[in-house]
């Protein structure tokens, strides 16, 4: 299984950046496909959680509202539009891909892990 995360850069508060995580290796139509950020000198969090089939969506606090996950069957990739995007939203994104039996979508627990990509947030 590979993930391969794109679309991280160098944007102004207020912009908006899409990333996307383009899934191989096998068929995932019945994952869960999660985002996490890790900030500098801070822990790896959750960040948006979605289902392949049926599209159940989760976010955390900080981004519900202006942060939006999507998904593409066809494509087998996911997406995170950032919008409104904050100095504090500045990290390394990761896409994690999780099999049944589900863990819990906010615990670092998910079993492939993209190589992750940088979101820097100016103020």
């Amino acid at each position: 299984v590979q993930l391969q995360a794109s679309g991280g850069g160098l944007v102004r508060a207020g912009d908006s950046l899409r990333l996307s995580c383009a899934a191989s290796g096998r068929t995932f139509s019945n994952y869960r496909m999660g985002w996490f950020r890790q900030a500098p000198g801070k822990e790896r969090e959750f960040v948006a959680a979605i289902k392949w089939s049926g599209g159940v969506t989760n976010y955390a606090d900080s981004v519900k509202g202006r942060f939006t996950i999507s998904r593409d069957n066809a494509k087998n990739t996911v997406h995170l539009q950032m919008n409104s995007l904050k100095p504090e939203d500045t990290a390394v994104y990761y896409c994690a891909a999780d099999h049944p039996p589900y863990s819990d979508y906010r615990a670092l627990k998910y079993d492939y892990w993209g190589q992750g990509t940088l979101v820097t947030v100016s103020s």
